[in-house]
């Protein structure tokens, strides 16, 4: 052993020589017995630091030198002393005097290998990247072999003579003259840094230009007073300036020229989807419209008393004016790709007219990287969805910084977007600037631009230098371009992108709109912004998104950009008159109302007709079709009484043609392929494939007019689906209910995001979660089994959340939703549990109905009584649990003469709820009488015990424990799913018959009603475990 003082002599020593480059000899001895020790016990690297750390001193999680000596003896490696410490000196990387695992395994295992190749390529901002399969040349059809030669010869010749330029920009030629001569080539995915319409090509704008520049300059003003006057007088209310200062002139060419409102016709007008953050803009332009007034303005983001404005764009919180939610990001663009893909099917259905109806969405750049997005893309590529429109907000920056410094983010989307078959549109440029692009005739000048990354373009707008602009952008003979410019000129330009020239901005929205009318792909508009615009202490700073407020100088700076007609004592005021209104009888009010009349109204807008005077709904006779249960010895799901029921009702006239059924690639799990034929699956351009099974009664079968939705596999785009038929009362005037079943485990806890945007939207339809329950769906384990959906339900507050054990029960359920939502027009979601397990159904009395009925309503009714004794208890049950309920109460009553009234909890959401309204009423008015639960109105018999059991976590019975009076015990699913036998499964969850049976037995017991010996003696007879539980749900 050595002293401390010797040790770092040593060390010293060796810091200032390092012998070993790649490890002492020693450590060879030790990787050796490394191996053997995994070989012998496949012991991995991480394992071994549990047993090797284990020898340390406390909580240090370091070996000191003796330590690290004693592992090396109990190892077995056979070093001597001074290879011990030639060892530890080598492991001791940081100098420290002891060595932490992550320098023990460094030294162990040596410094990490290179990642890739692809490390080794910079310049992520370049349009190309190289690939290891250049070399690869594929086996086309070579016709005239000296003919396909002498064409290549010719691209080489291009390249040595002219540069890779030249031959890049050629290429783009020849397949863009390939396509005007209907050569079936695709188009590259990404094209040339240029605006894709040239100045050339560009139609005369229509409007009063300069009107509409001092109109827009009123909206962009009012817009960033708005939140910044918002957060002076109530700090931290939050809102965002910086993004609609990049959209501002897009919005307003769009709204003078573009969206059709509800009265345009072809259609109840265009849906658009806005980026959440742009808000304050939609409000300003109101505001002129005269449909909001300057009291809302100043109530922005106060809601509380009723005459504020929401922060993001809710309909459920504002019903007239705003129709599409799009927060939280990537949300919006996947909902409006399925927006226009439910009016296609409207109409290839005869259902209503949307010829004319077109979607439109604003997306950040930033929201690009959502998932939700990049899926949208591939949908409505895929799709062919023509009448939809992505205008992609290209200002470089994200919330916290830039999008991809490194890269350039217009370039990589245009990839995406071309490549998914979209209609691509680049507007990059605006004018001043454009005229040298398009005056580059040897492409030097887009070279430049494509090489410079969006990190560096932020930068230049940041810092507004006209003289850095040309130093970066124009060097060598390039600068003889911009001789005849001066530095302000060449700022004003590059300050000026093709976001904020409405010459430009017509011209591509104009191209967008014939796309719709004239082509056969979805449009995206990448149109380069600048983030802040206008605004010189925002524009291009990387905190620009989390800026809420404008101080007075940078304020009057601001009104004088835009010259807003107020003046320096006004734009203190921080009540009314900073805001600017040039009121009904300006031209500029005029011009605005003039333009919204002749495209068809105002935009957002909501409208919701009454459905009640439009669809007939069901009568009781449809539904009572469910009521007669199942015959002796058979035996059905819930699932299959619910495809059943569905069957009628789509048969049922004039109401049927209106159910949207949606699934997700499990008809066949569910029981509804008999579906495809009968009613088709829905397919716009039909089914040019024979199916394999053409011949059998239950074909698959494809058709436009088809009338199911099937989805594939994505719940995330069956519930945008859901969303868009749930709403289309509203949006088109058309109303379609949707019934979307899935596995219940993949929908709140999946998607709940989008279960929320539809609560948001106003959404009304059925969701079906089917395979429900964590021990129903047996064999499928612990990512399928869902014992928690009915709680996470219960934290919307649109949702009614529904557990129903028999065919009857669903049936009601399902006649009662349909009531509320088209019956009485209530915006309600509606939450069906449905199991796949077969049990005997039994039948609905006639003298019973009613009473059933009624306590459904509520959340529960009385099922039965079992036994006539003295000693009598309450048993609740749901859902497929019901049956170990019922069993259970008959043990009771004939082993240990215990009776039971046994109630059948259809919703304890609905219980929970109508509990806690009683409890508020209580607490607020004590004068008053107080309200009685119904949960405690239904158990006012005098009993003393409640137990209750599910297929679900304990939490959902216990959250009405309040209203419950006596005892109650609960069980229930708690912990992970796993794969077993329904039986097993229910043993181990301690929820089967038996385990009821024992807990109503053993409650008792410990009420003093029974003798703790006849619990034990239960527990005892059928195999309950007693002792502590050690399975996967311990952490």
């Amino acid at each position: 052993m050595r002293s401390a003082v010797q040790s770092r002599a040593l060390k010293a020593t060796l810091n200032t020589q390092r012998l070993f480059k790649s490890g002492p000899p020693s450590l060879l001895k030790l990787q050796e017995v490394f191996k053997q020790r995994q070989k012998a016990g496949s012991m991995g690297m991480m394992a071994m630091k549990n047993e090797l750390f284990g020898t340390a001193a406390g909580d240090s999680k370091v070996l000191e030198y003796d330590e690290f000596a004693m592992l090396l003896d109990r190892m077995e490696v056979g070093l001597e002393e001074d290879e011990i410490t030639e060892l530890f000196d080598y492991f001791d990387r940081d100098s420290s005097g002891d060595i932490g695992y992550d320098e023990f395994v460094r030294a162990l295992k040596g410094d990490l290998p290179k990642f890739s190749s692809s490390i080794d390529f910079g310049g992520a901002h370049r349009n190309t990247m190289p690939s290891a399969m250049k070399d690869i040349k594929t086996n086309t059809p070579k016709f005239d072999v000296d003919e396909t030669n002498e064409g290549l010869e010719s691209l080489d010749a291009v390249v040595q003579t002219h540069g890779k330029s030249r031959a890049r920009f050629l290429i783009h030629d020849l397949i863009t003259q390939a396509q005007k001569l209907d050569v079936p080539v695709r188009e590259p995915v990404v094209t040339p840094f240029v605006n894709s319409i040239p100045t050339s090509a560009e139609e005369p704008y229509p409007g009063d230009l300069p009107l509409e520049e001092k109109i827009a300059n009123i909206v962009r003003w009012n817009a960033a007073v708005m939140v910044s006057d918002a957060n002076a007088r109530n700090h931290g209310l939050g809102g965002h300036i910086g993004t609609f200062a990049s959209v501002c002139d897009i919005w307003e060419v769009l709204q003078n020229h573009f969206l059709r409102g509800k009265a345009a016709g072809g259609g109840e007008g265009d849906s658009i989807y806005i980026q959440g953050h742009v808000s304050p803009g939609a409000y300003s332009r109101a505001f002129l419209e005269g449909r909001i007034s300057l009291d809302h303005l100043l109530n922005f983001r106060m809601e509380c008393d009723g005459n504020g404005l929401s922060s993001y764009p809710h309909p459920r919180l504002m019903p007239d004016f705003w129709e599409n939610p799009t927060v939280s990001m990537g949300i919006g663009p996947l909902q409006a790709v399925h927006q226009a893909r439910l009016f296609r099917y409207l109409h290839l259905r005869g259902l209503a007219d949307t010829s004319r109806s077109r979607v439109w969405a604003f997306i950040g750049d930033g929201e690009m990287d959502e998932s939700e997005t990049i899926s949208a893309i591939a949908v409505a590529g895929r799709e062919r969805l023509n009448n939809v429109v992505f205008i992609v907000n290209c200002n470089y920056q994200r919330l916290d910084g830039p999008v991809r410094g490194n890269s350039k983010v217009i370039q990589e989307f245009e990839g995406l977007y071309r490549g998914a078959g979209w209609d691509c549109i680049k507007l990059i440029w605006g004018g001043k600037w454009n005229e040298l692009v398009e005056g580059d005739v040897d492409g030097k000048f887009v070279d430049v631009l494509e090489n410079h990354p969006d990190g560096d373009c932020q930068r230049l707008a940041a810092k507004m230098d006209g003289a850095q602009i040309r130093k970066e952008l124009f060097p060598g003979e390039l600068a003889e371009r911009v001789a005849h410019m001066s530095d302000a000129e060449l700022l004003d330009a590059y300050m000026t992108p093709g976001g904020h020239d409405k010459q430009k901005i017509y011209s591509a929205l104009s191209q967008a709109q014939k796309n719709c009318e004239q082509g056969a792909r979805p449009t995206v508009i990448l149109v380069k912004t600048l983030k802040g615009h206008s605004l010189k202490t925002f524009v291009g700073r990387n905190p620009v998104h989390q800026m809420k407020s404008i101080n007075h100088e940078a304020l009057m700076d601001f009104r004088d950009h835009l010259n807003i007609p107020l003046t320096n004592e006004q734009i203190g005021n921080k009540d009314k008159e900073a805001f600017c209104n040039p009121g009904p009888d300006s031209a500029e009010v005029k011009y605005v109302l003039e333009r919204r009349n002749a495209l068809g109204g105002f935009l957002p807008s909501r409208v919701a007709p009454k459905v009640t005077s439009v669809v007939k709904t069901p009568g009781d006779a449809l539904f009572e079709k469910s009521f007669g249960g199942t015959r002796d010895g058979q035996q059905l799901s819930t699932t299959k009484a619910w495809g059943a029921m569905l069957r009628l009702l789509m048969k049922e006239k004039n109401f049927g043609k209106r159910i949207v059924p949606i699934i997700t690639d499990e008809s066949r799990t569910f029981g509804l392929e008999g579906f495809f034929p009968e009613f088709k699956i829905h397919a716009p351009f039909g089914q040019s494939y024979t199916p394999v099974d053409a011949d059998s009664l239950l074909s698959y079968k494809e058709a436009p007019d088809g009338q199911m939705m099937q989805e594939g596999i994505s719940e995330a785009g069956a519930l945008c689906t859901w969303i868009a038929s749930g709403t289309s009362y509203a949006s088109q005037g058309c109303p379609t209910l949707p019934f979307f079943v899935f596995y219940s485990m993949f929908g709140f806890q999946r998607v709940g995001d989008f279960i929320w945007q539809g609560a948001d939207a106003r959404a009304r339809g059925f969701l079906l979660g089917a395979t429900g329950g964590r021990t129903t769906l047996n064999g499928e384990g612990l990512q399928h089994q869902d014992g928690h959906s009915l709680l996470i339900a219960m934290t919307n507050p649109a949702c009614r959340a529904y557990d129903p054990a028999y065919g009857y029960e669903v049936a009601i359920i399902t006649q009662q939703g349909i009531n509320e939502m088209w019956g009485e027009d209530k915006d309600v979601i509606y939450y069906i549990m449905l199991y796949n397990e077969d049990m005997p159904m039994p039948p609905l009395l006639d003298e019973d109905k009613d009473r059933v009925r009624a306590g459904i309503r509520r959340g529960m009714y009385k099922l039965k009584t079992v036994g006539e004794t003295d000693l009598k208890v309450r048993l609740l049950g749901s859902g497929c649990i019901m049956k170990q309920v019922t069993d259970a109460a008959d043990i009771l009553a004939q082993e240990y003469g215990v009776s039971s009234d046994i109630w059948s909890v259809v919703s304890y959401g609905e219980l929970h709820n109508d509990m806690n309204d009683c409890l508020r009423h209580n607490r607020l008015n004590v004068t008053e009488p107080e309200k009685v639960p119904y949960v405690t109105e239904c158990f006012s018999d005098g009993l003393e015990l409640t137990v209750a059991c599910s297929d679900y976590q304990k939490a959902l019975p216990e959250s009405i424990r309040a209203a419950v009076p006596g005892e109650f015990e609960v069980l229930g699913t708690d912990g992970f799913g796993r794969s077993d036998t329904r039986e097993n499964l229910r043993r181990f969850f301690e929820i089967d018959t038996e385990s009821v049976v024992c807990a109503t037995l053993a409650k008792l017991s410990r009420m003093g009603k029974i003798d703790p010996k006849i619990a034990a003696e239960a527990i005892g007879k059928y195999g309950l475990i007693t002792g502590p539980r050690i399975d996967i749900a311990a952490i």
